[in-house]
């Protein structure tokens, strides 16, 4: 009989204030760094690297839509362990700073029980990269006997780990760091049915490029992921495409973190342009892009053939001085109306991140260049982000060696939450303005006219309802960010963060069924009140003739009437 290996991979999630994990029955946005672990597990797998006489078994779990069956897993593993090797390894994949302290906890489970256990992600590999000396919750991990993992895993470094967990040799930390993989005829990322299925849709997530080429202070892709582009090309698209439709994603996230600096672009647009109109697949996706792209020929408008949907764009701020500070030069303001009219133009709805926080920001600037935002362009859904110093970014790199004050909790590094000082700015101030900054631009008046300009641009007013719901009302109801939101919130009494007590079920039960009772009660009032204001809007006479100035064609006149544009600081840098 050949001996089994049990390698089981974990994306963990983070915790809330209350210090409860955040999970829903099911999520919205799907984990790539899974799909891409879970496609070379299964490589190492069929290529037997751990010898002909051993079977590597294989299980996902995504924290965000599962509640992790700890004990299980300890079982498993517990019971493979022979004298010929250790039964398995957990790893916990692609954990972000603020997944850290979630990610500890769950390692520390399995390695009281004798689990060999590795962490990997942003988190391991920006620290890395970026601090002289490893960071105290890092070194908390070797001291537990964790493995640190930086880097990508692909080249069979993964397959390393394995061999050397297998004979009991790994090191306390894997950095490649300084040698990122190409991606071209790399592992398909997969993830399986059963996994797949726990999210909305059937969604799908791939990366078709990692790295980008700009600067951005805030960013940790390009200390993470380098910033020279490497790309999948066409072909390796195709396959993950079709292997995902296979089991039953016909909606994907391709998670570059910029589509438009991929050199394969066209070709992956083209492919994905035959498999659509030639094989009639049907298959749509969102991408995330910066504002130049109404430049490159063509683009967009292959993006809309190829069944691009909706696009994500970093607008991050309409302060010149504010993006300069960032070293985000790319971000050119005075095009950001041509650019978003150029994508409304195909039909696509449009998100834009914007962030809160930066050097000339104030409570009172910042209510004011939302007021401008609201007038001069046509960005359909705005979400908000606090300044925060991730580690693996040069801000985080700044800060530290300068010795400047930053909040040791991890936790709490999920862009929500305020986790340094501000020279304009109290900490309460600035998170103030930051839970203020959704109700004011998701205003009913604004609503009422995101769903004019979208039925004058021909995109049904009931989808943009639906997605302001999605956006603002499941912040303002459920509390979080709708990157991590999901369908109905599950909190688990006895998954609470270490050092917290746990509550009894006489308090926690009966507070809980009332927290569902405000909660939905309130989201489905919402969607009344959203659903009346849509009937409204399209009883308005000539909807598809309406216009206001953010839709308005750009003329070279703008620079002198836009506030946008101003004051004169602004429009020189």
């Amino acid at each position: 009989m050949p001996r089994r290996f049990h390698v089981v991979l974990v994306k963990p999630s983070h915790y809330d204030d209350d210090g409860y994990v955040i999970q829903w029955a099911r999520a919205w946005i799907p984990s790539n760094s899974l799909a891409c672990l879970y496609g070379i597990a299964l490589e190492a797998s069929g290529t037997r690297v751990l010898g002909d006489d051993v079977e590597i078994a294989i299980d996902a779990y995504d924290e965000t839509n599962t509640i992790i069956p700890v004990r299980r897993i300890i079982r498993r593993i517990a019971d493979a362990a022979t004298g010929e090797g250790p039964g398995g390894l957990v790893c916990l994949v692609g954990v972000q700073s603020n997944q850290f302290p979630r990610a500890m906890d769950l390692a520390r489970q399995f390695r009281d029980a004798g689990i060999a256990v590795a962490i990997g992600g942003f988190h391991v590999s920006g620290c890395l990269s970026m601090l002289a000396e490893m960071p105290a919750d890092l070194a908390e991990a070797v001291d537990l006997g964790i493995t640190l993992f930086a880097g990508e895993s692909e080249e069979g470094r993964f397959a390393q780990l394995l061999r050397d967990v297998d004979a009991g040799r790994a090191p306390p930390i894997y950095n490649h760091m300084a040698d990122l993989p190409g991606l071209q005829g790399a592992t398909t990322p997969f993830l399986p049915a059963h996994v797949v299925g726990r999210y909305i849709e059937s969604i799908g997530a791939f990366d078709a490029g990692r790295g980008c080429p700009f600067q951005c202070s805030f960013c940790t892709i390009i200390n993470v992921q380098g910033r020279k582009s490497r790309w999948r090309d066409a072909d390796d698209i195709e396959t993950l495409v079709r292997a995902m439709l296979a089991q039953g994603a016909s909606r994907f996230f391709i998670t570059d973190d910029n589509f438009a600096r991929n050199r394969n672009w066209e070709a992956i647009f083209d492919r994905l342009i035959h498999l659509r109109e030639h094989e009639r697949m049907s298959l749509q996706f969102i991408i995330q892009v910066d504002t130049l792209v109404h430049r490159i020929p063509n683009f967009v408008e292959k993006a809309r053939r190829a069944g691009c949907t909706r696009v994500f764009i970093g607008l991050e701020n309409v302060n010149a001085d504010n993006l300069m500070a960032a070293k985000k030069r790319q971000n050119k303001i005075a095009e950001y109306r041509r650019m978003l009219q150029a994508w409304r133009a195909a039909g696509i709805v449009t998100y834009a991140g914007y962030i809160l926080g930066f050097p000339a920001d104030t409570p009172e600037s910042i209510e004011r260049d939302i007021r401008v935002i609201q007038r001069e362009l046509p960005i359909d859904l705005l979400e908000f982000f606090v300044l925060t110093p991730l580690p693996g970014s040069e801000d985080h790199k700044t800060l530290h060696d300068k010795g400047v004050w930053m909040d040791p909790d991890m936790n709490k590094y999920d862009l929500e939450h305020v986790t340094t000082g501000h020279a304009r700015m109290s900490a309460e101030a600035w998170q103030d303005i930051y839970h203020r900054a959704w109700g004011l631009y998701y205003s009913d008046d604004h609503v009422k006219t995101l769903m004019r300009r979208a039925a004058a641009s021909g995109i049904k007013p009931v989808r943009l309802m639906q997605h302001v719901l999605q956006f603002h009302g499941f912040f303002k109801y459920e509390r979080v960010h709708p990157l991590q939101a999901g369908n109905f919130r599950r909190k688990v009494r006895i998954q609470r963060r270490s050092g917290l007590p746990r509550e009894s079920a006489v308090v926690f039960y009966p507070r809980r069924l009332v927290e569902i009772v405000r909660t939905y009660g309130g989201l489905a009032l919402y969607a009344w009140r959203l659903n009346r204001m849509r009937k409204a809007v399209q009883r308005e006479p000539d909807l598809r003739r309406y216009t206001d100035l953010a839709i308005t064609p750009v003329s070279d006149a703008d620079a002198e009437t836009l506030e946008m544009l101003g004051p004169a600081g602004s429009r020189a840098a």
